[in-house]
């Protein structure tokens, strides 16, 4: 049973699809799921996962679909602006270069946007099965990633170039691209270096 899973998943092989109520696309980055003895996240088909990441791709206002169950965070990737107007009355605006909101999935809201389509980095994950969070980060030099055991870090390349300085033997990152590493019983080294910016996610088991 291998104690450490990374993995790269360029830009051009993300799964295009509907949302759940029809009303836009996103591209699937992917989805994962804790399905193993050695406790490390793999990638599933169907709708059984724990956590999820895509880009919106946002040509109109929308409603958004309904996750219960499920927590999201939202970063403004590209574009003039997104607003999300809450049922319950709360009105927040996306703006560049990358702002970004946390909110449960059962929320009715609806994307109204400001001037012109956007693009929206979406991670969603099903809170009664692993918390997660994500940071917006400079990437000047190398940047050391340190997954804990147990936990999954995902590495989305905003802008730039980037390669892992390590023993990972995953390839150099374009823009764009998402590289996954997942760590088992022991606690996992990546070393990334390069110019640009990055989005990063940690997403761990529940205690």
């Amino acid at each position: 049973m291998p104690d450490r899973l990374t993995w790269s998943i360029p830009a051009n092989e993300y799964r295009r699809e509907r949302w759940r109520n029809q009303f836009g696309w996103t591209r699937e980055i992917v989805r994962m799921s804790r399905q193993n003895e050695a406790g490390l996240d793999r990638p599933i088909p169907g709708e059984d996962w724990d956590w999820r990441l895509s880009i919106a791709e946002i040509e109109r206002d929308a409603p958004f679909s309904a996750f219960p169950g499920v927590d999201r965070e939202l970063v403004l990737l590209s574009g003039n602006g997104l607003r999300l107007r809450f049922d319950d009355g709360e009105v927040h605006e996306l703006l560049p270069p990358h702002d970004k909101l946390r909110f449960a999935g059962e929320r009715a809201v609806q994307g109204e946007l400001l001037d012109g389509l956007t693009h929206d980095f979406n991670l969603m994950w099903r809170r009664d099965r692993v918390r997660a969070e994500l940071w917006h980060r400079p990437l000047v030099g190398p940047m050391v990633i340190f997954a804990e055991p147990g936990q999954t870090w995902a590495v989305h390349l905003l802008a730039g170039q980037a390669r892992f300085a390590d023993d990972s033997g995953l390839p150099p990152l374009q823009s764009g691209d998402t590289a996954l590493l997942a760590a088992g019983s022991t606690r996992l080294r990546n070393v990334l270096e390069g110019g640009g910016e990055v989005l990063l996610v940690r997403v761990a088991p529940l205690d």
